[in-house]
């Protein structure tokens, strides 16, 4: 992992004082390992993969609880079979007392598994505020979808916000991870410029090998330029090694400004490594406040 460079303190106190970690139903025995090094009541994502059933997923939600942290259980729209499947996976989290935030995607499937074509159809069922959520994430990409055009996206983005408004639930964005501050500064200040207030929180990669971070990238079509690579830290010439977000973060810091951004917070995107992630943060912050 790449040493930990001394911040600006704006760093901490304004950004990384109410940061939200993402998991994989999988991940449990990590999220334990790691629950030591982690602020309680932390926001906790996890994930809706294909590769994992709803048993899994509940299980990770239950852990999530239980270790303390705020379970963030995610909807991948494409991937539910039928509104039953929708309305067991809501009433089974409302049991376990998990299931107040959740946030919801499209998710991978080209074609959807059952009625729900993307995100707006989850909020637009009704079904959320039914089963006692009361705060939705939903995805936003500043450096676009390598599967959807801008205009969609923006226009997604706006009628999910008024679909929320509607349901009477508290909503919220988390941004596809990216290495370059530029980008990601200026669709917020779009964001805002089209009078959406909701709070954003801005994904960023936790600690991890270049090889890892740059095949994720080009996965989610995420601007890897020799020039974004250096300004991140990462060494296209050296796959072996690894990076961490400082640079970006401290970045992030120096550009942010609340008048024309709003309330922006931190998701750390941990592929995996959880304890990486949470060591990293947990240095970061203490060499910030040194």
């Amino acid at each position: 992992m790449n040493p930990v460079s001394t911040a600006s303190p704006a760093v901490s106190t304004s950004l990384l004082e109410d940061f939200s970690l993402e998991m994989t139903g999988k991940d449990v025995p990590k999220l334990e390992e790691a629950a030591g090094l982690i602020p309680r009541g932390t926001r906790v994502n996890i994930t809706f993969l294909g590769n994992e059933d709803l048993r899994m997923r509940l299980d990770a939600a239950r852990a999530v609880k239980r270790l303390g942290f705020t379970p963030v259980p995610h909807i991948s729209a494409r991937r539910l079979g039928s509104q039953a499947d929708f309305e067991q996976f809501l009433a089974a989290l409302q049991a376990d007392g998990t299931g107040a935030d959740v946030f919801t995607v499209g998710g991978d499937p080209t074609r959807p598994e059952g009625p729900y074509a993307d995100s707006l159809a989850l909020i637009e069922s009704g079904l959320l505020a039914r089963y006692g959520v009361k705060g939705v994430g939903i995805g936003g990409y500043p450096e676009g979808h390598p599967a959807i055009t801008d205009d969609v996206l923006w226009a997604a983005l706006r009628d999910k916000g008024a679909a929320l408004a509607a349901q009477g639930l508290q909503g919220s964005v988390i941004t596809q991870f990216g290495f370059d501050v530029d980008p990601v500064l200026a669709w917020v200040e779009q964001v805002r410029g089209l009078g959406i207030t909701l709070p954003i929180r801005i994904g960023v990669p936790g600690p991890a090998g270049v090889r890892r971070l740059m095949a994720f990238a080009a996965r989610f079509g995420v601007g890897t330029s020799a020039s974004i690579a250096k300004k991140y830290g990462l060494s296209i010439t050296n796959l072996m090694g690894t990076a961490g977000p400082d640079r970006f973060l401290r970045a992030l810091a120096e550009g942010h400004d609340p008048a024309r951004h709003g309330d922006v917070k931190i998701h750390f995107y941990t592929f995996g490594g959880l304890k990486a992630t949470s060591e990293w943060i947990a240095q970061f912050r203490k060499d910030d406040s040194a």
